[in-house]
């Protein structure tokens, strides 16, 4: 699991529509370089700027970067987003899926057997040693 500090740089980072905007380039476009992600946004931005956004970015988890001689290519890194989405969405899955699966059946008229509920035993004391 991530770090708390490494969760708010990804969430600050994702903050900015900009910074968004600048995923999306780097995902249709992986491996451009940071040239490219400046004239993708010279109308709006100049290349001091761009550097900024994409280091708040690399910060966040969501930007992965080598050098090629010298130029700098970037490449978009999805992990931190699918940390977040397990933290807070797995558990909800499972949940979800049921009910879908009971009102499924439900609308066939198929008859829906539930299983019983265990009641929890009492643990035999364990000897280590």
């Amino acid at each position: 699991m991530a770090a708390p500090d490494d969760l708010d740089a990804t969430f600050f980072a994702l903050s900015s529509d900009l910074r968004r905007r600048m995923l999306d380039l780097l995902k249709k476009e992986g491996g451009c370089n940071v040239s490219r992600v400046c004239e993708f946004f010279a109308a709006e931005l100049g290349r001091h700027a761009v550097m900024k956004h994409i280091a708040t970015l690399e910060r966040g988890g969501l930007v992965v970067s080598a050098k090629d001689g010298r130029d700098k290519r970037l490449w978009f890194d999805a992990t931190p987003l699918q940390l977040i989405h397990e933290r807070w969405t797995t558990e909800f899955s499972a949940y979800w899926a049921a009910r879908l699966t009971r009102l499924k059946y439900s609308a066939e008229g198929a008859e829906v057997h539930t299983l019983p509920q265990r009641s929890p035993s009492p643990r035999k004391a364990r000897r280590h040693g």
